[in-house]
């Protein structure tokens, strides 16, 4: 067994074998006084890194104008979407509560669409591309679907929805 390696040099294996986990430090630098260096992957593994030093953009998170042009016209299609959510919001507040919700369901759709389409979209990238188009788009559709049913004078007419509301309170 070398002392060096922990390797036996019997039959199949070297006695240079070397320790694959450890970084090679060369012998003029003491360890810690050198340039950072990223731990060593063993060659081989899928295994994540101990300690991440960075996190990855979401695909399509790069800015949606010019690096020169200003904060809000580079992150233009959330602030859309935020404007249309505060409209919704505000029209809800001043007792129009169809019509708010119908727009705060119409901004998330139309984010999921501006999600889908645009190459790159700033702020409205949250996730993977897939996931943030569906989150939004499934979002939008129920907060329209349930602002269409609300009540009184519901727009949408749903047959099982009187006969589940009494299986489930009881009634």
């Amino acid at each position: 067994m070398s002392p060096e390696t922990g390797e036996s040099g019997g039959p199949g294996g070297s006695s240079d074998a070397r320790d694959l986990t450890r970084e090679a430090v060369p012998p003029d630098e003491a360890p810690g006084t050198g340039p950072a260096r990223a731990p060593a992957r063993r060659p081989g593994t899928r295994r994540f890194p101990l300690f991440t030093r960075d996190t990855a953009r979401p695909e399509g998170g790069g800015r949606a104008a010019s690096g020169d042009a200003p904060a809000p016209v580079r992150q233009w299609p959330i602030l859309g979407v935020l404007v249309l959510v505060a409209l919704g919001l505000s029209l809800t507040a001043l007792d129009h509560f169809r019509v708010g919700a119908l727009a705060v369901g119409a901004a998330l759709s139309a984010g999921a669409l501006l999600r889908g389409l645009l190459p790159e979209s700033g702020m409205l990238a949250v996730r993977s591309r897939f996931t943030d188009v569906v989150t939004y788009g499934v979002l939008g559709l129920v907060i329209v679907l349930l602002a269409l049913m609300a009540q009184p004078d519901p727009l949408l007419h749903v047959p099982f929805l009187k006969d589940t509301l009494h299986f489930t309170v009881g009634g």
